[in-house]
């Protein structure tokens, strides 16, 4: 048996599954074209030989461990060149990995663990890096002219010594820094004293953040990638994403970026640079999740969106009860981060920074299914989230944000029509029940809100609602049904005002936000956003009242032809609407009422509602005009 010392590239494309299922012949041409044009020849130029090829990625050997990386260095550099012209979407990116060993030879092949410590590195490399073993940092530190940050000690699959990872930094070749190494005794104080501060130096340098936007430091957690393959997998890592979201959002010295927007790049190779851009923000989070049997193995890196470097990256793998855990942690060691050390985090805010976790995963996984439907907003699926949310909160009683999203589910069923009566009573039993079951859920305070203000009790209404903008400041969603309960509080202005925050926090935000958008300005009297916010809604998502709004916000803007044309429309697709009809509507104060009636008169509705409508309210309200009917 032929063994020999050689250094180890392995390499495979991001996403391969996902690139070839969106265009599988557009993929496979430029696969085929980036191997003959660029990795061949680049392998070869550096003394390299390829000794065996995957679907999406390939194994080499090199002589020279120096070769291996400067080699590597090449490949991501052309390949970034290479995608400059292709569409986000459609880029080929690579993970490369390189470990130095002794392989088993045979004829063409290699194998030993020397192949396969460098197929480890390579899962562990980010888009578009590279990530080399201790061996090789070591060995090439001095003679080339890159960085090389550590990863610390990771536990790698069927390798059973951890292994000690570096990521090579191609961009920082003129501060490029030394391996830290760590001796197990020092010769002498003042050698200790001063190597001590060269390695405080080093991690201050590598972890304190330089990039602030608007005055506090700004982050966008990413999807994590899912890299299980299958759904189960792919839905955990979607929760785990939101939950980190949701975790970092209650820290009031950070602006957090909603999952709404961040979900645009599920799936895409995109430069965290771009991102940092898009979203302005200084800093961006990316990981990624996978699960076998009942394991599940956690990466996640903290980067500077600035300069594209990595601030702090960590891994996890541990039995896939404990997910819960490791996204507490990686929310704390992401605010440790951005926090800087220097006292910018309050130990209050750290304490309360967790919602109380599911009992088990089988019910997190229901309600992650639940939550897929209910987004989808029709009857058929929110019957079906009603169902599988019934059966989280049967798995586990005290699962509080079941609870929640069974108050959203009922309320939306009670806005379609169904059984509306009985599912707004059901709405306001799950809003009490998450709030009892979890009195430091956010979300479960906002929504006793929203169900103590259809009750037409507004000041405990209020109070639910601050409580929750107290816990999670920085939470967009909260906020956006927020304003459109502030001028029902008696803050129209406050509610308007907060508009351009929440888009902010949530750039890409959901269309339905549009409609309470538009109440706040409709209310604080700023009648052309008003307009230009139930535009964007779109006349397909009006209800009853967003029509009165949006065609009373064009009478009162002097938009008059608009506004009788809107009337038309709105009176075409609701032919009993009336002034008298949205005025009794449940969860309006005196002053919302007072706008709508004014603004609908000007727009032109019909003033009177039939008798038989409102004698199915208790005290109805009844304009002057409609008295005598």
């Amino acid at each position: 048996m032929e063994r020999k010392l050689c250094a180890i590239l392995a390499a495979d494309v991001v996403g391969y599954s996902a690139l070839m299922e969106r265009d599988e012949a557009g993929t496979f041409e430029r696969l085929h074209a980036g191997r003959k044009e660029l990795f061949e020849p680049e392998i070869a130029r550096h003394h390299g030989k390829v000794f065996k090829l995957m679907g999406d990625g390939l194994l080499a050997e090199f002589g020279s461990v120096v070769d291996a990386v400067e080699c590597a260095v090449s490949l991501q550099r052309g390949l970034t060149e290479r995608n400059a012209a292709v569409p986000h979407d459609q880029r080929i990116r690579v993970r490369i990995g390189i470990n130095l060993g002794e392989v088993i030879v045979e004829r063409e092949d290699r194998y030993g663990e020397g192949v396969n410590v460098a197929a480890r590195l390579q899962q562990l490399a980010e888009p578009g890096g590279i990530c080399v073993s201790g061996k090789v940092a070591r060995e090439v530190e001095k003679k080339l002219a890159f960085g090389f940050e550590p990863m610390g000690e990771q536990k790698v699959k069927n390798i059973i010594e951890p292994v000690q990872a570096f990521r090579i930094t191609i961009e920082r070749q003129a501060r490029r820094r030394p391996v830290i190494r760590f001796q197990r005794y020092w010769v002498g104080t003042g050698t200790a004293v001063l190597a001590l501060l060269l390695v405080l130096a080093g991690a201050a340098w590598q972890f304190w953040p330089t990039a602030t936007v608007s005055g506090k430091p700004s982050v966008a957690v990413l999807p994590f990638d899912n890299y299980g393959g299958d759904e189960a997998s792919g839905r955990l890592a979607d929760g785990l994403t939101e939950d980190i979201i949701t975790d970092l959002a209650r820290f009031p010295e950070f602006k957090v970026i909603a999952r709404n927007s961040t979900e645009t790049y599920k799936g895409k190779a995109i430069d965290v640079r771009e991102i940092g851009k898009a979203l302005d923000v200084g800093f961006v989070v990316e990981g990624s999740i996978a699960r076998e049997a009942d394991r599940v193995r956690v990466t996640a890196q903290l980067i500077d969106s600035k300069q594209g470097r990595h601030l702090w990256s960590q891994r996890w793998d541990r039995p896939d009860k404990e997910v819960f855990v490791i996204q507490a942690e990686i929310a704390e060691q992401i605010a440790n981060r951005l926090g800087g050390g220097a006292g910018l985090v309050q130990e209050s805010g750290r304490i309360a920074a967790h919602r109380k976790v599911p009992g088990n995963l089988n019910a997190y996984e229901l309600y992650l299914l639940g939550t897929e439907r209910l987004e989808q907003l029709d009857q058929a699926n929110l019957e079906a989230a009603l169902s599988l949310l019934t059966q989280a909160v049967q798995s586990d009683p005290g699962l509080a944000r079941g609870w929640v999203e069974l108050f959203h589910t009922h309320d939306l069923l009670a806005g379609l029509g169904i059984e509306p009566e009985r599912n707004r009573a059901l709405a306001d039993a799950a809003a009490e029940r998450a709030l009892t079951l979890d009195p430091s859920d956010p979300e479960a305070h906002a929504v006793y809100g929203s169900s103590l203000g259809m009750r037409g009790d507004f000041a405990r209404a209020e109070a639910e609602y601050e409580a929750a903008l107290r816990m999670a400041p920085n939470a967009a969603e909260i906020l956006i049904f927020y304003i459109g309960w502030a001028s029902t509080f008696g803050k129209p202005e406050r509610g308007a005002d907060l508009v351009e925050r929440a888009i902010q926090l949530d750039p890409n935000y959901p269309g339905w936000a549009n409609r309470p958008f538009g109440l706040a300005y409709f209310m604080a009297g700023r009648y052309p956003e008003a307009v230009t916010m139930f535009e964007r809604l779109g006349i397909e998502r009006h209800n009853r009242w967003s029509w009165a709004a949006h065609a009373g916000a064009l009478a009162a803007a002097e938009r008059r032809t608009e506004a009788a044309a809107l009337v038309a429309r709105a009176m075409a697709a609701h032919p009993d609407l009336s002034i008298e009809l949205i005025a009794n509507e449940p969860g309006w104060s005196d002053a919302e009422r007072r706008r709508f009636i004014n603004t609908m008169r000007l727009a032109g509705f019909p003033a009177c509602t039939k008798p038989e409508v409102l004698a199915k309210i208790e005290k109805p309200l009844r304009l002057p005009e409609c008295a005598s009917l």
